[in-house]
């Protein structure tokens, strides 16, 4: 989304990770995306880091206007608190062990902050859309989408409002087209034009 707000144009090339293409792991040994490839050689392999990059060559929306480390403390808690229970709520049978309502459980401490923060404020950090907004909010959709059900009839009835209006916003809906595998030798496909 940082991409398509800045106007920046990248090559897309839409990966299956359980089938990854040998030159996504030479500009990536890690195997993971977004991994983002600069005309220079250099490699951006972390998504906030992707969002910095973009919003460095134009931030018309103003995502990080305000306290800029104040944005990037959140998301760090995000990443460090929310994350790893996500992570073990949605794919339980990928960590021996791990109890999937326990994970759940934990990840709604962050949930139950994130409600706070909204009762002052229309979005996380005030009263205007900024980068911390855009970074956990995917990762909050990610949590709902384990079981929207549960999510739906749950307590954060502002963070469900913050979800909802993210998902039917244009800028997401704008950049959530399904793209084929990409294979070498494809036809680019510029995304963010």
């Amino acid at each position: 989304m940082a991409v398509m707000v800045s106007g920046q144009h990248v090559e897309l090339r839409e990966v299956v990770l359980r089938d990854k293409p040998a030159e996504m792991l030479e500009a990536s040994p890690k195997g993971t995306v977004p991994v983002l490839v600069l005309p220079d050689g250099r490699v951006i392999e972390e998504s906030l880091d992707i969002m910095l990059w973009a919003l460095e060559y134009d931030d018309p929306a103003g995502w990080k206007r305000g306290n800029l480390a104040e944005m990037l403390l959140l998301i760090e808690r995000c990443e460090d608190e929310f994350k790893p229970h996500l992570d073990r709520y949605k794919y339980a049978n990928r960590y021996e062990g791990a109890d999937p309502v326990e994970h759940r459980d934990k990840a709604c401490e962050f949930l139950s902050e994130l409600e706070r923060r909204l009762e002052q404020h229309s979005f996380l950090l005030g009263d205007s859309l900024t980068l911390a907004d855009m970074a956990i909010v995917p990762f909050v959709r990610q949590f709902r989408g384990a079981d929207a059900e549960w999510f739906d009839a749950c307590k954060y009835a502002l963070v469900k409002e913050w979800v909802l209006r993210f998902i039917e916003s244009e800028i997401f809906l704008s950049v959530m087209t399904k793209y084929p595998k990409w294979h070498a030798g494809d036809e680019p496909i510029v995304f963010g034009s």
